[in-house]
C-alpha cells in the first residue's frame, strides 16, 4: 500500500467518524438524551442556605457556600428597591434564551436554562434575603463534570440587571 493511499483511506475514515460524531450529537440532542433529570432536592433551606446537594465538580455555583470555596459566587446586593430588582431579575431570565421557569413563589425562582446545540439543561436558583438586601444564587449543571464557567458567566450577566435596576 502506498502513502498516498494510506492518507486517503485515513481521510474517509476520519470523515465517517466525524459524520457518525455529529449525528450522534445531532440526534441524542433532539431526543433530549443530554438534558438529565430535574434534581428533587432543589429549594431554600431555613438555615439560609440552598438543599441542592454540594459536589466536587467545578460545573456549579452557589452564594450560600463559604466565599473561598471554589463555587462561591456573591449574591446579588440590593441598594434601592427590593420589588424593582426582584422584576428586573424575571425580566432578564425571562430574555435569556432557552430559559424556563420551572417555579415562582413569593421570594423564590427555579429556572431551566437549556443550551440551543446540544439541549443540556442547568438549574438555577434564586431566593430573596428576608431582609430584602440581597438575593442569593444557586446555579449548576445537570450533567458532566465541567461547564466552562457557563453557570458562573450566566449568574453574572443576570447580575447586571439587577445591579442596573436597583
Amino acid at each position: 500500500m502506498t502513502a498516498k493511499r494510506a492518507l486517503r483511506i485515513a481521510a474517509i475514515v476520519l470523515a465517517a467518524v466525524a459524520l457518525l460524531a455529529a449525528a450522534g450529537a445531532y440526534f441524542g440532542a433532539t431526543m433530549g438524551l443530554f438534558t438529565g433529570k430535574r434534581p428533587t432536592d432543589l429549594g431554600f433551606g431555613s438555615d439560609g442556605r440552598f438543599r441542592a446537594a454540594e459536589s466536587w465538580k467545578p460545573n456549579w455555583v452557589s452564594s450560600t457556600v463559604a466565599a473561598a470555596d471554589k463555587h462561591f459566587v456573591a449574591p446579588y446586593e440590593i441598594r434601592g428597591d427590593r420589588a424593582k430588582a426582584w422584576s428586573a431579575l424575571h425580566a432578564a431570565v425571562e430574555a435569556t434564551a432557552g430559559a424556563t421557569i420551572a417555579r415562582r413563589d413569593p421570594g423564590y425562582l427555579q429556572v431551566e436554562f437549556k443550551t440551543p446545540t446540544m439541549g443540556f439543561v442547568d438549574d438555577a436558583e434564586f431566593q430573596m434575603d428576608a431582609d430584602g438586601k440581597r438575593i442569593h444564587v444557586r446555579s449548576a449543571a445537570r450533567l458532566g463534570i465541567r461547564d466552562f464557567d457557563v453557570n458562573r458567566k450566566r449568574v453574572e450577566s443576570l447580575r447586571a440587571a439587577v445591579d442596573k435596576a436597583s
